[in-house]
Parts: structure tokens; C-alpha cells; sequence
């Protein structure tokens, strides 16, 4: 008998929908990784990207717990000599919202070509509207 290997044309992607709204920033992030990543799929292969596509609204109404929200820091260098640039999560949170969640999630994902891919279906908006009604989006619930 031979081990079952999926092929790239069998994978059947759904469309899953998660509310922000009041939910932990890490909670989410680490349902949201999982569904992309294709670990909640029965056939998952770590060597072949079996992932669904994940929409996160409400992204402004993430939260954090503790003192993270006055302490964290987000960091990026833009390349040059003394490019470090730092910003609150308060800041950001005003400004991007979209920025922190995906940051979060696509810090969870493996650091690849193929992790790189999983990333692309992701999508985050700011409100609670989203472009994609055609895919029919099956909501997602994670625990608060």
C-alpha cells in the first residue's frame, strides 16, 4: 500500500470570515495562521500549501491584554544608515490597523517561498466591509 499524496489540483479552498471586533490580537493571529497554513484541513501535507483563504474585518477594534498596548513598539528599517524607525502600537493602530493584524499573522507562517504564499490569501480591512461576497465567506469563530 502507498502513502496518500494530495496533488496541487485536488485542494478545495473555502473562504473564511473572522470579526476583530474585541477579539485578542495573538488569539486571532494564531486561528488565522493555522486555517492558512492548512493544519485544520484533514489532508494536510507541511511540504504543499493546503491553506484556505482567511478575510479579517474590524481590524480598529483589535485588543491587546495587559500593558502591551502602551509598551509594544512596532520597528521597520527602511535600508539606509540610521533608518530604524519606530512606531507605538497606539500610533499604528490609529493610522494602519490592517498593518498590526497581518503583521501578526504573517509572523506566525513559515519564513519560506511557501510561507510567503500563504500570506498572499490573506486579507484584512479596517471596517466591516469586504469586497469578496462572491467567494461566500464561511465565518470563523475564535475564542475570546
Amino acid at each position: 500500500m502507498s502513502t496518500y499524496i494530495p496533488s496541487a489540483h485536488e485542494i478545495d479552498r473555502k473562504w473564511f470570515v473572522v470579526d476583530a471586533s474585541g477579539k485578542t490580537l495573538g488569539r486571532l493571529a494564531t486561528e488565522a495562521a493555522s486555517v492558512l497554513s492548512g493544519k485544520r484541513n484533514p489532508k494536510y501535507t507541511p511540504y504543499i500549501d493546503m491553506g484556505d483563504h482567511v478575510i479579517v474585518i474590524n481590524a480598529e477594534k483589535i485588543r491587546l491584554t495587559g500593558l502591551k498596548s502602551q509598551q509594544k513598539v512596532y520597528r521597520r528599517y527602511t535600508g539606509f544608515p540610521g533608518g530604524l524607525r519606530e512606531e507605538s502600537f497606539t500610533r499604528l493602530l490609529q493610522r494602519r490597523p490592517e498593518k498590526i493584524v497581518e503583521e501578526a499573522i504573517k509572523g506566525m507562517l513559515p519564513k519560506t517561498k511557501m510561507g510567503r504564499k500563504m500570506g498572499s490569501k490573506l486579507n484584512v480591512y479596517k471596517g466591516d466591509q469586504h469586497p469578496h461576497q462572491a467567494q461566500k465567506p464561511q465565518p470563523l469563530e475564535v475564542k475570546a
